[in-house]
Parts: C-alpha cells; sequence; structure tokens
C-alpha cells in the first residue's frame, strides 16, 4: 500500500486560518515544503512567501491542514497585501498524501476564505496543478517563463560572449551601500516597475528582508548613477543573487531584480548592467550557469536576454477564477 493510500481521508482533515503560523507550525511547515521540494525539484513556494511566514504581515493568511492523525499534510498562504490587487495564493500537499484529494479540499478552502476573485500560482506549471485548476475552474491568467543560459569560463570566451560593457556617457557603476541606498532604490524600483505590482510595491520591510537573507551580498547589487556626492542620481540597477548549492544540482546565479530609469531606455545601459552582472557571476563567484524570471507578455524583454543567450528552461503558471 502507499503512503497516501495508508492514510486519512480528506474528509477527515481539519484546515485552520492563521494570521502567523506558531514557531512549532512553523517548523511543521519548512519541512513540509522542503519534502515537497526534494520531490519536485523546485521550491512550491515562492521566496516572497517563505518570508511571510516568519512574522506576521497585514493582508496575508496561512492555511494549514491536517489529516485525520494531526498530521501536517497541506499548506496554503493567501496573500491580500498588494494594493488594488486581487489576493495572490499558492499551496503544496505533502508528497506523501498526494493523489487522493487533499489537493482540492485544501484548494476550495482557499478560495472559500479568499472570499471573491482570487489569483493561484502552478509553480513549475505541474501537471497536477494544471488539472486542479481545471476541476476549480479557473483561466490560465499568466505565464512566468524561468529562462536560463550557461557560462563561460573567465579568459577570451567569456570576453567573446560577455564583452566588456560600455555604459552609456556621464553614467558609472558601484556596489550597493545597504543603510545609505535604501530609500533612493525603493524609488527607483517604483518607477522601473509601474506596471508590474508585485515588484514595484516593494516597502522598505521587503528590501530589509531579502537585506538579511544569507545569500545576500552587496558586491553583487550594482548601482548605476549619474552625478556624484549631493547631486548623484540613481538610474539603474542589477541586483545578482547566487543560490545555495544543492546536491547532484550545478550552482546557479540569478538576475535578481534588474531595473532601468524610463528616462534612459534605448540608452544601452539594461544590456551593459546585465552584462555587468553575469561578468561578476563568473569572474567573482565562478559560476557556470544564470537564470532570470520574465513574463511570456513581455516580448521586448524576451528579444533582448534571447540575444544574451538565454532559453526558456521551465514555466510558473498563474491561474486566477472567472
Amino acid at each position: 500500500m502507499d503512503a497516501a493510500a495508508a492514510g486519512t481521508s480528506p474528509a477527515e482533515d481539519r484546515i485552520e486560518t492563521v494570521t502567523v503560523p506558531t514557531p512549532e507550525d512553523g517548523r511543521r511547515i519548512a519541512a513540509l515544503l522542503e519534502a515537497a521540494a526534494a520531490e519536485d525539484g523546485r521550491a512550491a513556494v515562492s521566496e516572497q512567501g517563505r518570508l511571510q511566514l516568519r512574522a506576521e504581515r497585514t493582508g496575508v493568511r496561512h492555511l494549514l491542514q491536517h489529516d485525520g492523525y494531526g498530521t501536517l499534510i497541506g499548506y496554503a498562504q493567501l496573500d491580500g497585501s498588494a494594493p488594488g490587487e486581487p489576493p495572490t495564493a499558492e499551496l503544496v500537499v505533502d508528497p506523501a498524501h498526494r493523489g487522493a484529494g487533499h489537493g482540492r479540499l485544501l484548494a476550495e478552502a482557499l478560495l472559500k476564505a479568499a472570499d471573491g476573485p482570487v489569483r493561484l500560482w502552478a509553480h513549475g506549471g505541474h501537471p497536477a496543478g494544471r488539472r486542479l485548476a481545471e476541476l476549480l475552474g479557473l483561466e490560465l491568467f499568466r505565464e512566468l517563463r524561468q529562462l536560463r543560459r550557461p557560462l563561460p569560463a573567465p579568459g577570451p570566451e567569456l570576453d567573446a560572449e560577455l564583452p566588456q560593457p560600455a555604459l552609456p556617457p556621464g553614467v558609472a557603476v558601484r556596489p550597493f551601500r545597504p543603510g545609505g541606498d535604501d530609500d533612493a532604490w525603493l524609488r527607483l524600483n517604483a518607477t522601473a516597475f509601474a506596471h508590474h505590482p508585485e515588484q514595484g510595491s516593494w516597502t522598505g520591510r521587503d528590501l530589509a528582508e531579502r537585506l538579511a537573507e544569507p545569500w545576500f551580498d552587496p558586491a553583487g547589487f550594482f548601482l548605476a548613477v549619474r552625478g556624484s556626492g549631493a547631486d548623484e542620481r540613481l538610474v539603474g540597477f542589477h541586483w545578482t543573487k547566487v543560490h545555495p548549492r544543492v546536491p547532484g544540482q550545478e550552482q546557479v546565479g540569478e538576475v535578481y531584480v534588474l531595473g532601468v530609469d524610463p528616462a534612459e531606455q534605448g540608452s544601452g545601459l539594461g544590456r551593459a548592467l546585465t552584462a555587468i552582472g553575469l561578468r561578476h557571476l563568473v569572474e567573482d563567484r565562478d559560476l557556470r550557469a544564470a537564470i532570470l524570471y520574465v513574463d511570456a507578455d513581455n516580448p521586448a524583454a524576451l528579444r533582448v536576454y534571447e540575444r544574451l543567450g538565454f532559453g526558456v528552461h521551465e514555466v510558473d503558471l498563474m491561474y486566477r477564477t472567472p
């Protein structure tokens, strides 16, 4: 008998909704997420979702699903913190309890808790996620593509593929200074991503949480500026991220966030910043692969990254209530 068959029926499940998990629940959720990631080969809950497990956030609720024995077998998060936007949701079921109807029960509880329009992520475009969306009558709304490219070793091959970048006249690049550049970066991030509510609505707390992460390295956070001293003005940035090493997998770096002041569009600054970050991942971090995320409905960005050697590696799908 397999693990799913050995479990209890979904009719015996208990689902509770909390604004912040207890420390013990947090540990159980972390273990569930780790088991799911090992099974699926990728995280079932986004970085933002994992950060929101640590403390209470306005508009964020957590659904904990226990089976008839009291074991945590499912977790969902409902994030209604973005002003003027329908809440987004993520959910995951313990791999040992999949295929028995627990996921559908959790998803139905999630939709009921939202009590209105909701958008639901299916990370990696997993077939089970697609099937669940179909059963719930949800429609595909967004496709977020993970692009990937190999990185050459330092030397002639690197210079041929990623030549030394040519910055626009009057622009210089320097590292981010935590505590000194926070406000200026948040302002430019909001301007550069005004069309993108998830990224453009970052607050000081969102930034501070990531600056406190073990992976953060100011040497990999590049700022493009015009002027100097009191007259210095931030006009672009490329924040890189190095992912933790996973046994049996190639370690990767990420074009984490890249933004350019709209007034600088067409100057070549975005391409130059991309090359600066990628060369950093090769020359300073000795990585041989890079990833980034871009929406499928952003053909201009897709063309830029395809010309830089990136190709589609996998997709995240977002569904919404009709």
